[in-house]
């Protein structure tokens, strides 16, 4: 049998998308350093102007290092309403092409063009007219990475940032990766970097030259993930439906808390986790999560699955707060944000089915 043909992959990522939506919709901003924040020591960049990356500022930055770069900042309170309007809009030209998208957020999707409703020659051809379309529909530009799988087509969309289109074609991606340094690889960070460093390992290329035995040895299955990936190798699909994974709400506050100061918060926060939670009805989630945020920025994460899933709102808060007393630190620490959430979801239907099989085993 011949093999199947190899996946034509686009990814699609909107040009500093919230921002870009601020200045389309006020023509004041254009041409001006704007963030996407609300101004104060509490707040973070949710998105940035290219005027503004000039000067190094970036999204999930503090504020106050951004107004600090860039003192002639414009902060633009987040209107996610018009963003999401917008987005779906996008949406609708996708779907014109393609029924495989699998978006990652409100600005970014992956689309399998391998086969296309649209009946254009080529996956390029179809990234040209979903860019023009997004541009005559919404203001926006956009850039478009083009190639035979997810990981490539996002390290492509990037190359060519803003209002680009860069396409590896299958018989370009070795001489593509190899002098790519390694941390453009997914989920290679600043510790796998060092890590592989140590290895003698800089580039792709580099990286390519290690064994699949000595890989796995040192980093178990991640090395077999990274040896795929020297080589152009990703077989994930576009997922069109991406199953929930996590429902939460989280609240950062004007001053710094105790852990004894946090119920209050953590129930006002299990009642909105909670209404978000009765909009899913497909899936069940089992365990509860408290996310926590300490006055230096350092992140906690506490979680729990009852013995039976948690029914209601006053049952996570419940949860959460036990959670929060398993926090070991120092009774004088601060704690500048709290989230609570729920994950561990499974179909309802497999849910159902254990918990009639439990009830029935004798006891």
């Amino acid at each position: 049998m011949n093999p199947p043909p190899p996946r034509k992959i686009i990814h699609i990522d909107m040009d500093a998308f919230y921002a870009s939506v601020e200045q389309r919709d006020d023509p004041s901003l254009r041409g001006k350093p704007v963030a996407v924040a609300w101004r104060g020591a509490r707040s973070v960049v949710c998105a940035a102007s290219y005027e503004a990356r000039v000067f190094g500022v970036r999204s999930a930055m503090p504020a106050v290092r951004a107004e600090r770069l860039c003192p002639q900042l414009v902060f633009v309170p987040p209107d996610f309403a018009r963003y999401k309007a917008v987005s779906r809009q996008i949406r609708e030209i996708f779907a014109r092409h393609t029924g495989l998208v699998e978006p990652l957020s409100l600005d970014e999707a992956y689309l399998d063009v391998t086969v296309t409703l649209s009946g254009l020659p080529s996956a390029t051809a179809t990234a040209e007219a979903i860019r023009a379309a997004i541009r005559a529909q919404t203001q926006l530009t956009a850039s478009a990475g083009v190639a035979p799988n997810k990981f490539l087509a996002k390290i492509a969309s990037d190359w060519n940032k803003p209002d680009g289109l860069f396409v590896i074609r299958p018989r370009q991606v070795e001489a593509f990766l190899t002098p790519l340094p390694v941390g453009r690889l997914p989920g290679v960070g600043k510790v796998m970097e060092a890590k592989l460093a140590a290895l003698g390992v800089a580039t792709v290329g580099d990286l390519r030259t290690l064994a699949l035995a000595v890989l796995e040895q040192r980093f178990g299955r991640w090395g077999r993930r990274l040896h795929e990936l020297a080589r152009g190798i990703d077989e994930h699909p576009v997922q069109p439906e991406r199953p929930t994974l996590q429902i939460s709400a989280e609240d950062t506050f004007e001053h710094d808390l105790r852990l004894d100061e946090l119920e209050t918060h953590i129930r006002r926060l299990a009642e909105k986790t909670w209404a978000g939670y009765l909009k899913e009805r497909e899936r069940v989630a089992r365990t509860v999560v408290l996310k926590l945020k300490t006055s230096d920025f350092h992140t906690l994460t506490r979680s729990l699955t009852p013995a039976t899933r948690p029914m209601s709102a006053g049952e996570v808060a419940d949860i959460a707060c036990a959670l929060r007393d398993r926090v070991d630190r120092a009774d004088d620490d601060r704690y500048r944000l709290v989230g609570v959430g729920l994950s561990g979801f499974v179909d309802r239907d497999s849910y159902q089915a254990q918990s009639d099989l439990f009830d029935k085993l004798p006891t």
